[in-house]
């Protein structure tokens, strides 16, 4: 077993020992605990075609009504892209909702495509590459009043074993690095639902210190706002990142991808900087069928002073929701959005986007 690995599992180990903190006895006792299994059946720009299996895990606190359910979900997947995907997330609340915590745990063998750096990056100059990928997030709240947070972090991404199948030298930053990172984060937490929120409203704003080949600094503020009115959901969404320093090729603000901007590849755009603004419209049609349309617009851009108009990238879609958990409600969504540049994705998911 070679250190690597033996670090991995050690990871796993100290990440469950936060999610699941107390006895097993206490567990059993004080919470409900529902574990969902289905197949996993889905399609993105990302991965194409991909089969494989979730398993949902829902918590919730039987003494404390006022505790939000908290979810883990493990999941992996094989992809027509010929990629291995692992993932394991979560959404934990202590009783009482005194401590929060989330993270992800990501390991992943990828095909994927590198395009540069810029808004106006040229489709022809599409390099094709594989890596093996490894990704912790971890993150612990302490809850100082109602429902603000104020949390530290802890992350490390590791690229390693890249290979390129063309136009390698087109691009040098190109290249396998890992990096740690510690953040600084404040959260005012109020959605009604993790998965699914359909009221209130969520704030974020986080201040990561980075080390890889250099030192890099990194802000994101994440605002979203929910609006009900009977069977009716209106959401918005405005997000920001901007980085200072120079970061490893792929941890520039990505545009794109399932739960930022759909439509668009995730990672077709990036730079030092992304904004997004979204806006979506939910609605129940009848028994368990719901239906969404969405859209926004985007852009990314190495600083203020030299925005111009060809960075903004609009996208718009259309969704279906298929209520599969009632006492939670969880939806498996259905997504297909257009944006510029011939871009279109389609998206099968649990939960909504954002």
């Amino acid at each position: 077993m070679n250190n690597i690995f033996k670090k991995r599992i050690a990871l796993y180990a100290f990440i469950l020992l936060i999610v699941f903190p107390g006895k097993g006895e206490e567990i059993k006792k004080n919470k409900k605990v529902s574990i969902l299994p289905v197949p996993a059946i889905g399609y993105s720009p990302e991965t194409k075609t991909y089969i494989g299996a979730v398993t949902l895990f829902t918590i919730k606190n039987l003494d404390d009504s006022l505790t939000r359910t908290s979810n883990t979900e493990i999941e992996f997947n094989y992809t027509w892209n010929k990629q291995v995907i692992l993932e394991t997330g979560w959404n934990y609340f202590s009783e009482k909702e005194k401590w929060f915590s989330r993270g992800v745990i990501h390991y992943s063998k990828y095909p994927d495509l590198y395009y540069g750096i810029g808004a106006k990056t040229n489709a022809d100059n599409e390099v094709n590459f594989q890596s093996n990928r490894f990704n912790l997030e971890s993150e612990l709240f302490r809850n100082i009043k109602n429902n603000l947070f104020l949390g530290f972090g802890i992350s490390y991404t590791d690229y390693s074993r890249i290979e390129y199948s063309e136009n390698q030298n087109i691009f040098p930053e190109l290249k396998g690095q890992n990096t740690t990172g510690f953040s600084v984060v404040f959260l005012n937490e109020n959605r009604n639902n993790i998965l699914s929120p359909t009221q209130v409203s969520f704030f974020e704003f986080n201040n990561s210190f980075n080390f890889s080949s250099s030192f890099y600094f990194q802000a994101k503020l994440d605002f979203r706002k929910y609006f009900r009115m009977r069977n009716n959901i209106i959401a918005g969404r405005i997000f920001h990142t901007t980085i200072s320093g120079n970061p490893p090729f792929y941890n520039y603000a990505l545009l794109g991808g399932d739960k930022f901007v759909r439509g668009y590849y995730l990672g077709r755009f990036r730079d030092k900087n992304f904004s997004t603004f979204q806006m979506e419209y939910r609605t129940n049609l009848f028994w368990k069928i719901g239906f969404a349309a969405f859209g926004g617009i985007s852009s990314v851009y190495n600083n203020f002073h030299n925005i111009e108009k060809d960075n903004f990238k609009p996208n718009a879609g259309l969704g279906l929701r298929f209520l599969i958990d009632k006492e939670e409600n969880t939806n498996l969504r259905i997504d297909y959005a257009i944006g510029s540049q011939k871009q279109s994705g389609f998206y099968i998911s649990f939960g909504e986007s954002f």
